[in-house]
């Protein structure tokens, strides 16, 4: 399944760079401390041992994930296992229908808006699904210098953005050094009263003393997705010889990362290399074990599909790619079986879908006016630079446009980054999600920020509705649940129109 392009060689630094580290990891996985979550036997028992559920089976688990979400607890595999089964077009408007309401109790009514960052291509890697992989001579390759990720994020403070996903390349160019150096950039970059508060990264795992360093500059979320749980998938898409081909090492990525101090971690799957409905107990496996070993579940759970990249074939002709259907059913399983995470819906899918996708799957968190070609919000004019991006998007609408959608149809546009910086991370920030009660934080720190925006950034259309529709609706909502929190949000609503800045609870 690896392209012809693994022929190309890397560089004498690289392959050096590459085989020290991989000496590493395999050290690493020799001695590893921990066992293997992911069981392929019994996740293929379970998938065929509930091929045909009963209604009456997926209507209890329906009502086990209700009875779970005010507890925080997550449904067990054999659920999600019937979930994922359940072929009833009725029991599917049942399911959507819950896992709605299961995101308007834990989050409420609102949608966290960030932008992703990419500011490294080069990889020594050679994945068979990715544009980026380092036989791929059909991409143009680069690094930001510090001078460029202030350009870079001088363009997304001029239309608002607060909060980013930072995304590196594994090479020695943007090795935990350069990250340190680069989120350091994306802090002490300002323009007017436009900064960055909040930045997640999406990168290679790291060693532990690694992940100290990296936590030690500030970040949010550290997020590593597996690609694939399917043990022979994994091996097909990634040459052994490569630090990606580790399975176990990327595996437990996130287990080192929590040991390194970090607070908050984020778990994904590439869906459209393997069987969706494995893949969807890899994930529940995943955010099991991290329960376990630390008592921490995870912050976020992604769920990108593969879409097209440039000479890329697999992207295209994998078996297993996932149709509009099934893509709204993982959404939805996904709240169900875990209903405190975070759930992310990305600029991958079209502006249609994702309308439909954020109230049938209780989606919390999005990107917008987004741009994935490396240095690419320098050029935001351009919707797509092929040979600079990872893959291709769908949704090229501006910020600006993005929220004005997400307004006509009700939605609380957030840009909170609160509970990053008042310490509701990690364990602080468990219960409160866990329990139901973090909605009350998110409420209020929406209203705050989605006011800093229509002050600052927000189009006469967007402004309007915001100011006449949106954010009374949800001081009403404060009135009626949270009373003297509605109070003090009023006093910060009128310090704001006093040019009083980064108010928030």
């Amino acid at each position: 399944m690896i392209d012809e392009g693994a022929t190309y060689m890397l560089s004498p630094h690289e392959e050096r760079w590459r085989n020290e580290r991989l000496a590493r990891v395999m050290k690493w996985q020799a001695a590893m401390p921990y066992k293997s979550f992911i069981d392929d036997r019994q996740i293929q028992a379970l998938l065929e041992d509930n091929t045909q559920p009963e209604t009456k089976e997926t209507l209890a688990v329906i009502e086990k994930a209700r009875a779970n979400t005010p507890k925080g607890i997550m449904l067990a595999p054999r659920d999600v296992a019937v979930l994922a089964n359940t072929k009833d077009p009725e029991l599917w408007e049942a399911l959507f229908e819950t896992a709605d309401w299961i995101k308007q109790k834990v989050y409420g009514n609102r949608i966290v808006l960030f932008a992703p960052l990419y500011v490294s291509s080069p990889c020594v890697n050679n994945c068979a699904y990715c544009g980026f992989r380092h036989g791929n001579r059909s991409i143009r390759t680069r690094t930001l210098s510090m001078d460029e990720i202030e350009q870079e994020i001088k363009a997304l403070v001029d239309v608002g953005h607060k909060r980013l996903i930072v995304v590196y390349g594994e090479h020695p160019s943007s090795d935990y050094r350069y990250m340190c150096k680069s989120i350091q950039k994306v802090y002490a970059t300002r323009n007017g009263t436009g900064e960055i508060r909040r930045v997640n990264i999406n990168a290679a795992p790291l060693f532990t003393d690694e992940y100290e360093e990296v936590h030690s500059v500030g970040i949010g979320t550290y997020q590593v997705f597996q690609e694939t749980y399917h043990y022979d998938t994994y091996r097909r898409v990634h040459p052994s010889n490569t630090l990606k081909g580790q399975y176990l090492w990327r595996l437990f990525g996130l287990h080192r990362a929590l040991e390194g101090g970090i607070d908050d971690v984020a778990i994904g799957v590439l869906f459209g290399l393997y069987d969706w409905r494995y893949e969807l107990l890899g994930l529940l496996c995943h955010a099991m074990s991290l329960e376990k070993e630390f008592g921490i579940g995870p912050h976020t759970i992604s769920y990108p599909r593969m879409v097209s990249a440039l000479s890329t074939p697999l992207t295209t002709t994998s078996p297993y790619l996932v149709n509009n259907k099934n893509f709204a059913k993982i959404v939805a399983i996904v709240r169900l079986m875990c209903p405190y995470t975070g759930s992310i819906l990305t600029a991958r899918e079209t502006p249609p879908l994702r309308r439909e996708i954020i109230r049938k799957g209780g989606v919390s968190q999005m990107d917008a006016g987004t741009r994935i070609a490396v240095g690419g919000y320098a050029e935001m004019k351009r919707e797509h630079i092929p040979e600079k991006e990872q893959f291709q998007i769908t949704d090229t609408r501006s910020l600006d446009d993005f929220i004005y959608d997400l307004c006509e149809n009700g939605y609380l546009p957030s840009f909170c980054t609160a509970g990053y910086r008042e310490g509701r991370t990690g364990a602080n920030f468990m219960p409160l999600a866990k329990h139901a009660t973090v909605k009350n934080f998110c409420i209020a720190n929406g209203i705050l920020t989605f006011k800093e925006y229509l002050l600052d950034y927000a189009s006469p259309k967007t402004r309007e509705i915001g100011t006449t529709v949106i954010i009374p609706t949800y001081l009403r909502w404060l009135n009626e649940h949270v009373p003297v929190l509605a109070s003090r949000v009023r006093k910060h609503l009128k310090d704001e129109e006093e040019n009083q800045r980064d108010l928030h609870f």
